[in-house]
């Protein structure tokens, strides 16, 4: 339950966090419709003249200095006053730091005052900035919600997962089913094995392709150009780990081996990784085993493939694998398997005390409002 509880109070959070992000915006966009965009944009425009005639004039228009910049200033000061629109937001502030500036003579103190007579402008400059500062918090927000809910829905399927166990009987005799499937297997590995390393190289190139027929035992088709020169060559007579060795050897002593040792070079040495991964894998069946209908159809191949290379009693294992793939308990028996390999100790105790049934519609239910509180968002 620690791992619920856990998951509820994280979605809570990310829901809280949704929730502050989309008011602050809501509270900043409404701050910035009050008086509209475009005067706050005026605004900010004339206070950024305003400081910059600040402090371009302060050191050269102050107690004894250039008269002319004295003057020069109020000039530009005053016009930039009077220029502005009556009804622009702070306008008052502005007059207020015009009057500061406009008398015979100015300190430096007096330019400290009409920065501070200017202060209740910057609250409305700083409506667009906080706009700004609020729509990355509520894009933050979001993509913490995003994430969260990919969480979510991980846990929810590998719950789903889970519970497709919830009836299985986990005490089910799957030795029934094991015992003859890692038979085959066993026999098959041993056999093909042999036949590699026995039989010539391009009499197992030739059964492989042959496979190309059976599309459930699934080799992977020789390359053209090293079956024709193992058909042509004496070469091909050779079994594949002789092959795999005169590989090795240098080039004088490989001209001792084959006819050609070039075009064993080119054909053989190319395709080597080809010849070393060769392996029984597409002719076991593995552990779980798939579905009955699968294991059927795949028997029905592997009996006609097996009968070109391996003993007859690997032959006899495969038609059985036929047999167990019609048992009425066969199901059952597999899904028993899977629930043996797929489960820990761990979830199977979940299972059977209802936590996972009880994480997942909490899960769910966490998922479902964390998701609409994402939807509401979307025309913010």
């Amino acid at each position: 339950m620690a791992r619920t509880e856990t998951a509820a109070v994280s979605v809570q959070s990310t829901l809280q966090q949704l929730q502050r992000a989309r008011q602050a915006y809501r509270d900043a966009v409404a701050a910035v419709e009050e008086h509209g965009e475009q005067q706050l944009v005026e605004v900010a425009d004339a206070l950024d003249r305003a400081e910059e005639l600040l402090h371009r004039y302060e050191g050269d228009a102050t107690g004894t200095g250039d008269f002319q910049a004295y003057v020069t200033f109020q000039g530009k000061f005053a016009e930039l006053v009077e220029g502005l629109s009556e009804d622009l937001p702070g306008r008052d502030a502005f007059e207020a730091a015009n009057e500061v500036v406009d008398q015979r003579r100015l300190s430096e103190s007096d330019f400290e005052r009409a920065r501070e007579a200017l202060a209740p402008v910057r609250e409305f400059t700083g409506r667009l900035q906080t706009r700004e500062a609020a729509a990355e918090d509520l894009d933050d927000a979001r993509r913490a919600a995003t994430d969260r809910l990919a969480e979510l829905e991980e846990r929810i399927d590998e719950c789903e997962r889970l519970r497709q166990f919830a009836d299985v009987d986990l005490d089910a005799p799957t030795d029934a089913v094991r015992e003859p499937v890692e038979a085959y297997d066993d026999a098959v590995r041993e056999a093909f094995d042999a036949f590699c390393h026995d039989e010539p190289a391009r009499e197992v190139l030739r059964v492989i392709d042959e496979t190309r027929q059976f599309p459930l035992v699934d080799f992977e088709t020789p390359p053209d150009d090293l079956a024709r020169y193992l058909q042509q060559s004496p070469a091909g007579e050779e079994p594949i780990p002789t092959l795999l060795r005169y590989d090795d050897y240098s080039a004088s002593k490989l001209d001792h081996y084959v006819p050609d040792a070039g075009r064993f070079r080119s054909r053989v040495s190319t395709h080597r990784s080809y010849l070393d991964r060769l392996s029984a894998d597409p002719l076991v069946v593995g552990w779980p085993p798939p579905a009955a209908g699968v294991l059927r159809a795949r028997a029905g191949e592997l009996v006609s493939v097996t009968a070109k290379f391996a003993p007859e009693r690997v032959v006899a294992r495969a038609r059985q694998l036929y047999r167990i793939g019609r048992r009425d308990d066969y199901e059952r028996l597999r899904t028993a398997a899977r629930a043996e390999t797929e489960l820990s100790e761990t979830e199977r105790d979940r299972l059977q005390s209802g936590a996972v049934e009880t994480e997942l519609d909490e899960l769910r239910d966490a998922h479902e409002r964390l998701s609409d509180a994402l939807d509401d968002t979307v025309d913010d």
